[in-house]
C-alpha cells in the first residue's frame, strides 16, 4: 500500500518568473516559490521527481520550454502530480489554465495542486475548485491591466526622449546617462560611413555587402560578440547580408535621430508584432552625435528610390547610365549588349550599346532596336551638364529664373502677382472681423436695427467664408512653388558639384539624373534627304517632372 501512495505521488513542482513579476519583490522569487514548494512536498511525504523552472517568461504565453518538458514528462508517467505556487504561477490565460486543469491533466491521470489558492484536482467538491475559474479569468485581468500600464510608462518614456530598446544600431553604443543616449563606436562607425559612401557612388546593397565580406569585416552580429564577450547559441555567417546593409542604409538613427514606437504586438497574449501607422512613430531630432550628416543621409535615400538598378557587365564594371535610359516608344528600360564594329580601315573594334529591351525580347514586330552607343549617350550627357554648368556660372540668377519657370511653369511676377493678392485678402479678412464686432456694437447701443445689423453680419460672413477658401488655394499653390525653390537650390547646388568633372560617372548620374528617353532612329533611303535628328529627353532630378510613359521594369 506504501509503495502505491508512493508512487501515485511521484511530483514535479513547477516555478515561473516574468520580467513583470520581479517588481513585486522577493515573495515572487524563484528561491522563494522553490523552498515554498519543497516545504510542501516533504511534508507530505512525496517523492519530489523535478523541478520545471521557466525565469523570465510571460504567463500568457503557454510555449514555455519547462512547460513542454513538464507535460512531456507526464504523458510518459514519470510524474504524476504538479504542485505549484498558485495558478497565476502556472499561467495567467484563463482559456489555456482551464483546457490543461480539465482536460489535459484528466487525461493523463495528473493531480495539479496550486497551494496559495487551495486548488487540488483530486478533490473536485472543494471551494478552492469552485473559485478557480474566477481565479484564472481575474489572473488574467491582471495580466491585461499590467500590459497597459507597462506599455503606457514605455510610451510615455520614449515621448520623454528615452530610449527604450535593448541596444542600438551597429556603430552606437547604449550611454550611461538617463535617457541611455547613444555614443558612437568608433570603430564599427567607420565602417557605417565606408557605407553610405559606397551606396553614394553608386554601389547597390548586394555590392556593398560582397565588399564588405571580401575584405573579411566582422558583420554585426560577430562584431558585438567579439566585442562584448557574449555566446550565442545559433552558428552566426561571417559574410555580410545584403538586407543587413539595405536596413542600415534606411536607418535614421545614423543622422542623429531616435524613431521608436515603429512596432507592437497584437494583445498581451498574442506576442505577434505588426507596424504602427507612421504618423504614430515617436520621433526624436538630433537626439544623439550622427555618424553621417543630413546630406549624407538624404543622398543614400535619393540612390534608393532611383529608377536605376544598375547592372555589372561580366568583367565586374557598372557603367554611369546603366539603369536610367528608356525607350521613348514602349517605355522599358534598354540594356547593354556588346557588339563589334568596323573601322573603315577594316579593323574590328568592341563596343557597348544601348537597345530597347522590348526588341531584345521580342524582336522588331514589338519595338525597334533605338540604338545608341554607350560612348555616345555619356558624351551627351556629360555635355549637357557642362553646358547647364556653364549657364549657372555665367548668371546664376538668370539660371535660376529659368529652371524655376520650367518646374513650376509660371514667372517670378506670376508668384508676385500671387503674393500680393494673398496679403490683400488677408487684410481683407481682418476689416471684415472689425466690421462685424462694429454692428453689433451699433446694434448693443440701438444706434442700429437689429434686422440691418442681421444682414450686414450675414453678408459680411459669406464674404469671409468665400475668402477663406481663395487663402487656402493661395498657400497652398505658394507653399508648393516655395518647395519648387527649395529643389531648385539644391539642384544649382548639385549642379556646382559635379558640373566641372572631367568624365561622367556612376555618383554624378545617381544626383543629377532622373531619367534618359531615347526616340527611334529615323529610316531613311534618300541621300538627299537626311535622317531628321533622334530626340534625346534628360530629366533632371529636382527640376523635371517624371514622364507619364515610361516603365518601372
Amino acid at each position: 500500500m506504501q509503495s502505491k501512495q508512493k508512487q501515485l505521488n511521484n511530483t514535479g513542482i513547477y516555478l515561473r518568473l516574468s520580467k513583470d513579476d520581479e517588481r513585486a519583490g522577493e515573495s515572487l522569487s524563484i528561491d522563494n516559490q522553490r523552498l515554498i514548494l519543497q516545504k510542501y512536498v516533504a511534508e507530505r511525504g512525496w517523492n519530489l521527481v523535478d523541478e520545471y523552472v521557466d525565469d523570465g517568461f510571460s504567463g500568457t504565453d503557454f510555449e514555455r520550454p519547462e512547460v513542454t518538458r513538464l507535460l512531456d514528462d507526464a504523458k510518459t508517467g514519470r510524474i504524476n502530480t504538479i504542485v505549484v505556487k498558485d495558478l497565476s504561477r502556472f499561467g495567467r490565460n484563463y482559456i489555456m489554465v482551464g483546457q490543461y486543469l480539465d482536460y489535459i491533466f484528466p487525461a493523463y491521470g495528473i493531480r495539479f495542486i496550486a497551494i496559495n489558492d487551495n486548488v487540488n484536482t483530486a478533490d473536485r467538491n472543494s471551494t478552492g475548485m469552485d473559485m478557480m475559474p474566477i481565479m484564472n479569468v481575474f489572473n488574467e485581468w491582471h495580466s491585461a491591466n499590467t500590459s497597459k500600464k507597462i506599455r503606457a510608462v514605455l510610451e510615455a518614456s520614449q515621448k520623454a526622449g528615452k530610449y527604450t530598446s535593448g541596444c542600438y544600431p551597429y556603430g552606437y553604443l547604449v550611454g550611461d546617462d538617463e535617457n541611455r543616449t547613444a555614443i558612437i563606436d568608433e570603430p564599427a562607425a567607420e565602417i557605417v560611413k565606408r557605407i553610405y559612401n559606397l551606396r553614394i557612388q553608386g554601389l547597390s546593397p548586394y555590392r556593398i555587402a560582397r565588399v564588405l565580406s571580401d575584405e573579411g569585416i566582422p558583420n554585426p552580429t560577430l562584431y558585438r560578440t567579439k566585442k562584448d564577450g557574449s555566446k550565442i547559441n545559433r552558428r552566426v555567417p561571417n559574410w555580410w547580408s545584403h538586407k543587413t546593409v539595405r536596413e542600415m542604409l534606411a536607418d535614421p538613427t545614423y543622422k542623429g535621430c531616435t524613431v521608436q514606437h515603429r512596432r507592437s504586438t497584437i494583445s498581451y497574449k498574442n506576442h505577434n508584432t505588426y507596424w504602427l501607422p507612421q504618423e504614430e512613430w515617436i520621433v526624436k531630432q538630433n537626439a544623439h552625435e550622427p555618424i553621417v550628416s543630413e546630406e549624407v543621409w538624404e543622398k543614400a535615400q535619393e540612390v534608393a528610390r532611383s529608377v536605376s538598378r544598375a547592372k555589372r557587365t561580366k568583367s565586374g564594371v557598372t557603367f554611369p547610365l546603366s539603369g536610367f535610359i528608356y525607350c521613348a516608344d514602349c517605355g522599358h528600360k534598354m540594356k547593354i549588349v556588346h557588339s563589334k564594329k568596323k573601322l573603315k580601315d577594316g579593323r574590328e573594334y568592341d563596343c557597348e550599346c544601348y537597345i530597347c529591351r522590348t526588341y531584345a525580347n521580342l524582336g522588331k514586330n514589338y519595338c525597334t532596336t533605338h540604338a545608341i552607343q554607350r560612348t555616345d549617350i555619356e558624351a551627351l550627357v556629360l555635355a549637357d551638364i557642362r553646358s547647364k554648368f556653364d549657364f549657372v556660372l555665367k548668371d546664376e540668377d538668370a539660371a535660376r529664373e529659368e529652371f524655376l519657370k520650367n518646374k513650376s511653369k509660371r514667372s517670378a511676377t506670376a508668384r508676385n502677382c500671387d503674393l500680393k493678392q494673398l496679403n490683400a485678402k488677408k487684410k481683407r479678412m481682418d476689416e471684415l472681423d472689425v466690421l462685424i464686432r462694429s454692428a453689433f456694437e451699433e446694434k448693443v447701443l440701438k444706434k442700429m436695427p437689429e434686422n440691418l445689423c442681421n444682414s450686414l453680419c450675414e453678408n459680411y460672413q459669406k464674404e469671409q467664408q468665400t475668402l477663406q477658401t481663395e487663402i487656402a488655394t493661395l498657400e497652398k499653390k505658394l507653399q508648393k512653388e516655395s518647395k519648387d525653390e527649395a529643389d531648385v537650390e539644391e539642384y544649382i547646388r548639385r549642379i556646382k558639384l559635379y558640373g566641372n568633372c572631367p568624365e561622367l560617372t556612376r555618383e554624378m548620374c545617381l544626383q543629377l539624373i532622373e531619367f534618359i528617353t531615347i526616340d527611334a532612329k529615323t529610316e531613311h533611303n534618300n541621300r538627299w534627304h537626311p535622317p531628321a535628328p533622334r530626340n534625346i529627353h534628360i530629366y533632371y532630378k529636382l527640376i523635371d517632372k517624371k514622364h507619364a510613359n515610361i516603365s518601372e521594369n
